[in-house]
């Protein structure tokens, strides 16, 4: 079965790793959309990933001492 394109949060945490709802709530105040319609809360699969794409920093290799 293929994975849904709408998660519910607790999918959402799921799919990008996180282990707190307070991890993913910086997600969203950071910027991650959540689509909202009554008192149901969803974030789009491809939301997470356009969003993990824009937030990816590549580390600069530690110089030897």
């Amino acid at each position: 079965m293929p994975e849904p394109e709408y998660f519910t949060l607790k999918q959402a945490m799921n799919y990008t790793g996180v282990k707190s709802y307070d991890s993913l709530r910086e997600m969203i105040n950071t910027g991650l959309p959540v689509v909202m319609y009554g008192k149901t809360k969803k974030i789009s699969k491809t939301a997470i990933d356009e969003f993990m794409k824009e937030h990816e920093v590549v580390a600069k290799p530690q110089e030897s001492k």
